[in-house]
């Protein structure tokens, strides 16, 4: 009885735990864009770096957009394409066809 228990347990934690890992990026370093090419990227985008770092396997930059939001841009460190877009405001605008899409 002990083991069922333990083993439903550990079944009921884990779609919760699943859903988690989907926000992190799986890409191998030997596949990694450099960081010049994620700075030509903000630089492409208007955006003003301020910070770029690597945050669950992903690029991360810390800057402002155009209009000068202050902004975290998520980024797929193989394509490069944005997978999110955090305005310090509170608001998320995720790219528009969802995860593996450049933000234009």
């Amino acid at each position: 009885m002990k083991r069922s228990l333990t083993i439903l347990t550990f079944l009921a934690a884990l779609p919760s735990g699943a859903a988690l890992a989907g926000d992190d990026c799986a890409v191998p370093l030997a596949d990694w864009q450099p960081r010049s090419a994620v700075v030509r990227l903000a630089e492409e985008n208007g955006w003003v770096v301020r910070r770029i770092k690597i945050d669950d396997g992903c690029y991360e930059i810390k800057g402002t957009d155009r209009e000068g939001h202050r902004i975290e841009v998520t980024v797929d460190p193989g394509t490069l394409q944005v997978i999110e877009i955090e305005y310090k405001d509170g608001s998320d605008r995720h790219s528009p066809e969802g995860r593996g899409r450049k933000h234009d």
